[in-house]
């Protein structure tokens, strides 16, 4: 990266939260009329850019304030790594959402140290270990996702800021 990216990406990320806030309405009308090969063209290098810039230990906003959806196989995996039984550890950490997801009882999510280091992050849920998401598709599928998630997440921020560029 050359000292001009350098700069135009500590710039682009100063204040993102409120810019972000403000380029909804853009980000929404990019995402509807983008090009999806030159999208998923751009996304692996974007991808890189944004985590070499933002350490997610910095931030953790996801794990903060949101919950990943625990499907049967991350159920299975989690609570054998915690030595529990599916059920109990359903019983004491999971409750079912209004679309019938398994999601944390509550924020931030219990595996989260104060480091904002995950307990379990070689066995984390799926959704979590493919978030933010800026490396595939996604980003254009769901569409309302990616418009919530770059109000929180830097890294969905700096790909979509990037992306419009």
């Amino acid at each position: 990266m050359n000292d001009h990216e350098q700069t135009t990406g500590n710039k682009l990320l100063h204040n993102w939260e409120k810019k972000s806030a403000e380029h909804q309405k853009q980000y929404k009308n990019f995402l509807q009329r983008a090009n999806k090969n030159e999208v998923l063209k751009k996304l692996p290098q974007l991808h890189e850019e944004a985590f070499e810039k933002i350490d997610c230990l910095q931030c953790a906003n996801c794990c903060k304030n949101y919950s990943p959806r625990f499907k049967t196989p991350d159920i299975k995996r989690i609570a054998k790594h915690l030595k529990m039984k599916e059920g109990d550890f359903i019983e004491t950490y999971l409750r079912l959402d209004e679309d019938g997801d398994y999601v944390v009882k509550s924020t931030p999510c219990p595996f989260l140290g104060n480091d904002n280091y995950c307990s379990i992050y070689d066995v984390r849920p799926s959704d979590c270990e493919r978030f933010p998401y800026t490396d595939e598709d996604v980003i254009l599928k769901r569409q309302p996702l990616t418009l919530k998630n770059s109000t929180f997440c830097p890294i969905v921020y700096y790909v979509l800021e990037r992306l419009m560029g």
